[in-house]
């Protein structure tokens, strides 16, 4: 996702033999060169071996560790950072979700990288790591930055993928895959997932799963029953969605479509009508389907305000697209997705200093929305 290189700011030196990396003089096999993080000011030539510090030495094997899965040495690598920082991983650990928690995404990244290099088989980094990426891509389509969130939405998934096969089975990777199935429509995944949750937990004792794990089992069989009543794992549904989101729009349309005619109750399929339809532009149309889709329970949605105020937008009845927004905010009232096309509704009534205002306040929330700050730039220059 990064277009730039991080192995370019390690270089490799040789070790001559009396070097020591820590005071228990760990033993450094000079035949194989040791990795080294460049200092963030060091100029092109200035190198000094003499002034390389052992942290630099422990951040470039991490580096290697991170974005280097085929260096032959890697083992070895592992073998000194555990030996010169035994507690290597709950630092990391700690530092990775603190990173997360303040949306510094790009250092988090390169932690749990580094920590799933330093130790790929543990389950517990595999499943923190795909939680990492899932909550990126959800920043990025937030955001606007559709590729992107794909993008990490993959990776995502091949990491929850990883967690579900560990042995011994970790619960929580199917509790948290379930609901990452469920943001991609693939309910039946979902299914599958929240069915194995409860299976390894059905045997544990509440003592023993205490507060947090008891919510979890009922949250698990409360989104079983409601794909079940609702038939969500249908085949039509899934086709639909996968149809849709492929940019074949007309043949997801008939899949959701045949599905309603079994199914007139279900709100998501008719978000999904009115999600195809107004790709299709056809607005009045997806208009009536997302009304349908809040009669039928969709009105705890954000998503199902925030299409639908798009769809006014276009017939330039701008008082109920505010409404529909006003009404999504007060779901997710910190979405910069739905801040973003209140300002961009603002702009669409001439409104620029209420646009910019609301611009600016999805800044405030992430710094990094590009399309926020293409926006003001554009105000500014107008």
């Amino acid at each position: 996702m990064n277009p730039s290189n991080p192995l370019e700011s390690v270089f490799y030196i040789s070790i001559p033999e009396n070097f020591v990396a820590s005071d228990e003089a760990f033993k450094i096999d000079t035949k194989i060169q040791l990795p080294v993080q460049k200092k963030p000011d060091e100029a092109p030539g200035s190198f000094n071996p003499s002034e390389i510090t052992t942290e630099q030495i422990l951040a470039g094997i991490l580096t290697v560790l991170a974005y280097d899965k085929k260096n032959e040495h890697l083992d070895y690598y592992r073998s000194i950072i555990k030996k010169v920082k035994p507690n290597i991983k709950k630092e990391l650990c700690e530092a990775a979700i603190l990173k997360t928690k303040n949306e510094d995404f790009d250092l988090a990244e390169e932690i749990f990288l580094a920590l799933n290099g330093l130790d790929p088989e543990d389950p517990a980094i595999i499943l923190n790591l795909a939680l990492f990426l899932d909550q990126r891509a959800d920043s990025y389509r937030n955001s606007g930055l559709n590729d992107d969130a794909d993008a990490y939405d993959n990776d995502a998934g091949e990491y929850y993928a990883n967690a579900m096969n560990a042995e011994p089975p970790l619960p929580d990777a199917f509790f948290n895959a379930g609901f990452y199935y469920m943001k991609q429509h693939k309910y039946r995944e979902a299914k599958d997932a929240f069915e194995t949750y409860l299976a390894l937990t059905c045997d544990v004792k509440d003592e023993e799963l205490g507060e947090n794990g008891i919510y979890k089992k009922e949250r698990a069989q409360e989104i079983l029953d409601n794909i079940k009543n609702q038939n969500m794992d249908d085949e039509a549904f899934r086709a639909a969605y996968d149809f849709i989101s492929k940019g074949q729009e007309e043949k997801g349309l008939e899949e959701i479509r045949r599905f309603l005619q079994n199914n007139p109750k279900v709100w998501n399929a008719w978000f999904m009508l009115g999600w195809g339809l107004r790709r299709l532009e056809r607005y009045s149309d997806a208009k009536m389907a997302f009304l349908e889709a809040l009669k039928c329970g969709g009105d705890a949605n954000s998503d199902t305000y925030n299409e639908l105020s798009l769809c006014y937008v276009q017939e330039k009845d701008f008082d109920a697209a505010k409404d529909a927004l006003f009404k999504a905010m007060a779901i997710e009232p910190e979405s910069t997705k739905i801040i973003s096309n209140l300002g961009y509704l603002a702009l669409a009534q001439g409104n620029k200093e209420e646009a910019r205002k609301y611009f600016t306040t999805v800044l405030e929330y992430d710094s990094n929305d590009r399309i926020a700050a293409a926006e003001l730039m554009k105000l500014e220059q107008e």
